[in-house]
C-alpha cells in the first residue's frame, strides 16, 4: 500500500498539470516516472496535449522539434531533476551538472 505522503506528492504533481491547463498551456512534456505521469496525466485532464519522457536529453530533443519562434517554455523541477539542463540546451549554453 501507499503511503499518505506518496498521495500528497501525486495529487500536487496532478495538481500542477491541471493549473497548465487552468492557463492555457498548449504540451506538458513531464520528465521521470510517476510523478511526472501524475502531472502529465492531470493536464491531460485539463485539455492540454502531453508527453512523457525519461530523461532531460530526451525532453530537450522533443523541445527543439515542437518549439515556434516566440513559444514560451516553463521549466518546473526538483533541484535533483537537473531541469535547468533543459533550459541550458534550449538556449544553446554549456550542459552543467549540480553545483555544490
Amino acid at each position: 500500500m501507499r503511503s499518505d505522503r506518496w498521495a500528497e506528492r501525486a495529487k500536487a504533481h496532478w495538481d500542477v498539470g491541471q493549473m497548465a491547463g487552468q492557463y492555457g498551456a498548449d504540451v506538458v512534456v513531464a520528465v521521470g516516472g510517476e510523478m511526472a505521469k501524475q502531472l502529465a496525466l492531470g493536464a491531460a485532464d485539463a485539455g492540454v496535449d502531453v508527453a512523457i519522457v525519461r530523461d532531460n536529453e530526451t525532453a530537450t530533443d522533443l523541445l527543439k522539434k515542437l518549439l515556434q519562434p516566440g513559444d514560451v517554455v516553463i521549466i518546473k523541477g526538483s533541484r535533483g531533476g537537473m531541469r535547468w539542463q533543459i533550459a541550458q540546451a534550449l538556449t544553446d549554453q554549456e550542459i552543467t551538472g549540480i553545483l555544490s
